[in-house]
């Protein structure tokens, strides 16, 4: 028997919309149902230009779409600054929560959407998508096999990408009383989360901050850093930029094995993701080549990587509503966790590039 349809209310029309809003199409068990601006206009226009589904609600308020008792679920895509205040009136109406990251300004304002969220009942999940391709699954298969990856021990992390100077003046996420962690938040969040991923989301003991953080005049953050240390000697770095040329990469090296992946953000193409991974690695006799085990992997994905992660959302969503199912707190766990690290990068940088215990 398939699985009842979630209605979607969209809040918000931020370009990030446009993308999730064709997740929510594909995905076999979610439709959009409504969508709301700061006015009619703007609504309305959006779902034409997006070809929304015949119907669909139009509302020029947000309050407006959350007062609609046939909306499920919401996605939200506004700006950071302003999470805190429209996911915890969400919660309060009963709408399950697909929240984009960063999911706030810091991990106090992350709590409370999470109090709201658990005290009525709601899923809360944040829009990290890579996270929901099969190719994840497929690595993690590789990280936890001992006789061929043994035991992780350090791992690198990079999501940069050149933004133009209408960006750099003008979007959200240079603007400090919108998305004011800059490129920490943007870009930074899928570093920490990848790090933390690796690591089976084992917080670090220390978290400092590299030196020569590139600041705009707002002191919002446009290029950083940050070392990651654990108490069994794991280490990890970042970087994390608005101003160096699109790369996406992991590295995680183990024991007896090595992780490659150029493109784990965004996959080079919709239908299938790759990585690479070593083992037993070493030279030959003369030292001229590389000895081992070396191989690509490629992996298949019958939805893009977004619809999954609506997929997934929607399932959890249909097991409350249908099942009596309590909301899955995995992911607000690993949300709050990478919430803590960006916190502790953002604090290192402001006392001076010390290192900073990171909080429970």
């Amino acid at each position: 028997m398939s699985e009842a349809i979630v209605r979607f209310g969209i809040i918000g029309c931020a370009e990030i919309a446009r993308k999730v809003s064709r997740a929510i199409t594909l995905a076999p068990n979610s439709t959009i149902y409504a969508v709301a601006s700061r006015s009619l206009e703007k609504a309305s226009n959006f779902a034409a230009q997006n070809s929304f589904p015949p119907g669909t609600k139009i509302y020029g308020t947000y309050d407006a779409l959350l007062e609609d008792p046939d909306v499920d679920a919401v996605y939200l895509p506004l700006p950071t600054s302003l999470h805190i205040r429209w996911a915890v009136a969400a919660a309060c109406k009963g709408k399950h929560i697909l929240l984009e990251k960063p999911v706030a300004m810091n991990v106090a304002e992350f709590d409370e959407i999470v109090k709201a969220c658990s005290e009525n009942g709601v899923q809360l999940m944040d829009g990290t998508m890579w996270m929901h391709h099969p190719r994840t699954a497929k690595m993690k298969e590789f990280l936890l096999d001992k006789a061929i990856f043994g035991d992780l021990k350090s791992m690198h992390t990079c999501f940069t990408f050149g933004a133009d100077a209408d960006f750099l003046a003008n979007d959200i996420r240079v603007k400090p009383h919108l998305d004011g962690l800059g490129s920490l938040g943007d870009a930074g969040w899928y570093c920490i989360r990848s790090i933390l991923w690796l690591a089976d989301f084992e917080l670090p003991e220390t978290v400092t901050a590299l030196p020569g953080p590139v600041l705009n005049d707002a002191g919002v953050i446009l290029s950083c850093g940050a070392s990651l240390r654990w108490k069994d000697g794991k280490v990890a770095t970042f970087h994390c930029s608005f101003l160096s040329h699109l790369t996406m990469d992991i590295t995680a090296i183990g024991s007896k094995g090595t992780l490659h992946v150029h493109d784990f953000i965004i996959p080079f193409q919709e239908e299938e993701a790759s990585f690479s991974i070593a083992s037993e690695a070493w030279f030959d006799e003369f030292v001229t080549k590389w000895t081992g085990k070396r191989s690509e992997h490629v992996v298949k994905a019958e939805l893009p990587q977004e619809a999954c992660m609506v997929k997934e959302f929607s399932s959890l969503v249909n097991a409350i509503r249908t099942k009596g199912s309590k909301p899955e707190m995995k992911w607000p766990t690993i949300s709050r966790k990478t919430q803590l690290v960006l916190d502790s990068v953002k604090q290192s940088i402001e006392q001076g590039f010390v290192g900073v215990g990171v909080l429970q």
